[in-house]
């Protein structure tokens, strides 16, 4: 018999895009950004950065290479959270709404780290009603697909239970009547774990 299926995002569930987001800044510009709100959900009001013009914007830009991509550190508890879902009996894949030609990065980084995760699905981040992810989560039939990003729950199947994590409060996307999207929210992926396996 199959194992059932989990999906879960990689920036802000597995990986620290926001740690990720100053190491870029600095081999763009040379110093690593000082902290200015921690609770931030946007890298650009975490850290004390300014506002780029075009041509700072693309060399900034540059930085997101094949190496950033494939070296993003994990969030903390995100790896034994993603160890006790595999030993309950689930796979694991991650659905990251990445170019695809950094899918095979965005892998290599998660298997360095050690998370149970042989499969990433990038979609790609096309502007739209509908979640970039909803056609990949309704080809992979997943039991539970967790997020971090509420507009990333539009469309998913109904069958599919969605579970949001909150995580940084300050300039949230994750307010207002949308939230019935979820169908549960959590404050990390271990808090998920935790209420997923005691069900």
């Amino acid at each position: 018999m199959p194992r059932p299926l989990i999906a879960l995002d990689a920036d802000g569930v597995l990986l620290d895009f926001h740690v990720a987001y100053a190491d870029a800044w600095e081999r763009a510009f040379g110093s690593f950004p000082a902290e200015r709100d921690p609770l931030a959900y946007w890298p650009m009001d975490r850290w004390q950065v300014e506002r780029l013009g075009m041509f700072r914007k693309a060399r900034f830009k540059a930085a997101f290479d094949e190496n950033c991509w494939a070296t993003m550190p994990a969030l903390d508890g995100a790896l034994a959270a993603t160890q006790r879902l595999h030993d309950a009996g689930f796979d694991l894949v991650c659905v990251s709404a990445l170019e695809p030609r950094f899918e095979a990065a965005r892998l290599r980084n998660l298997r360095n780290l050690g998370f149970p995760i042989e499969r990433v699905v990038a979609t790609g981040n096309v502007g739209s009603a509908r979640s970039p992810k909803a056609d990949a989560i309704e080809a992979l039939a997943p039991v539970a697909f967790v997020d971090d990003y509420l507009p990333y729950l539009r469309g998913i199947p109904p069958q599919v239970h969605t579970a949001l994590v909150l995580r940084a409060p300050n300039g949230s996307p994750n307010i207002g009547p949308e939230l019935t999207l979820a169908r549960s929210t959590h404050l990390d992926l271990a808090e998920f774990t935790e209420h997923w396996l005691s069900r």
